[in-house]
């Protein structure tokens, strides 16, 4: 089982109530909604192996320089030299990242990070290196739909109310909610494009004509061609289109693919404990910021996986 974590503890946050805090008021909503998530994740799913992917940089450089526009509306200020750009977070939720991950380090939870990348290149790298009958990636981000993969037991888990109920995304869900196969979702994504990410699509195209170009041509690189060629049957607006957003076209796949052989550290052991690593720990992050009650559910859940 693999999370995006911070999808989730920002679901977390925006899902329990501000007024859960800690005794010296410090609010905890976002760690002890993700804890609880964990513990059903961990409940319904019953994972041999658990990783909390994280982002070490939420705006990769190299993507930046592919498209400047990419996440740029979410950056709270722009910093100098190899630092990643700071990320516009509510004020009440960034003092409580580093709470998660004292957490997850006293249980034992593998974290894993990766410089110059983001958790979902953690993700594609691991979902990709897996040899488990099963792979579940845990998000609440459509990008990494383009992961899920029948053949090899990859799927992604897209929570709708809390992660109680989630959307179960196979290929034959990809298919019939876009059209296209979960192989060509990548291709079918940078068509679109994605206000959220900043990712500006072809001018014109939605999600019912990216859809339908895929369907005709295969894949990107298919309606780049067909758009080239005077021959093949595309309507004049959408040929001038896709000539027209050629630089673009040349460097989204950049973006918008999740990288696969992202540099993991060495030696992690991703196996869920039965126990807390640390139970001292454990307990003194428990009385200092009130997380009682989602420690001990968690504790009984790993004990019974």
């Amino acid at each position: 089982m693999l999370l995006d974590t911070a999808s989730l503890y920002f679901r977390a946050y925006f899902g329990v109530p501000e007024s859960v805090k800690a005794p010296d008021g410090t609010p905890v909503n976002a760690v002890r909604g993700l804890l609880d998530f964990i513990s059903r994740l961990v409940a319904d799913h019953r994972p041999d192996a658990l990783v909390a992917c994280w982002d070490d940089d939420w705006r990769p450089q190299f993507r930046v320089d592919a498209i400047p526009s990419y996440k740029a509306h979410r950056v709270a200020e722009f910093v100098e030299g190899d630092a990643p750009d700071a990320e516009e977070v509510p004020d009440t939720l960034s003092p409580q990242v580093p709470i998660i991950v004292d957490v997850l380090e006293a249980f034992g939870i593998a974290r894993i990070g990766a410089a110059g990348y983001e958790a979902d290149d953690v993700i594609g790298t691991l979902a990709t290196a897996s040899t488990a009958d099963a792979t579940l990636v845990v998000t609440g981000d459509r990008d990494l739909f383009q992961l899920v993969d029948d053949a090899r037991g990859v799927r992604v888990l897209y929570p709708v109310k809390g992660v109680g109920d989630p959307a179960v995304i196979d290929d034959a869900a990809v298919l019939e909610r876009y059209g296209v196969p979960a192989s060509a979702y990548a291709d079918f994504a940078i068509l679109r494009g994605d206000p959220s990410d900043g990712l500006p699509g072809v001018k014109g195209i939605g999600e019912k004509t990216a859809a339908q170009l895929i369907g005709e041509y295969g894949d990107l690189a298919g309606v780049r061609r067909a758009a080239a060629d005077p021959k093949a049957k595309l309507t004049p607006g959408r040929r001038k289109a896709l000539l027209e957003a050629s630089d673009y076209l040349d460097v989204a796949p950049l973006v918008v693919n999740v990288a696969k052989d992202v540099p993991i550290p060495a030696g992690f052991d991703p196996a869920l404990p039965k126990a807390p690593r640390d139970p001292d720990a454990v307990g003194a992050l428990a009385e200092r910021w009130g997380l009682g009650g989602a420690v001990t559910r968690l504790t009984g859940t790993l004990a019974d996986n």
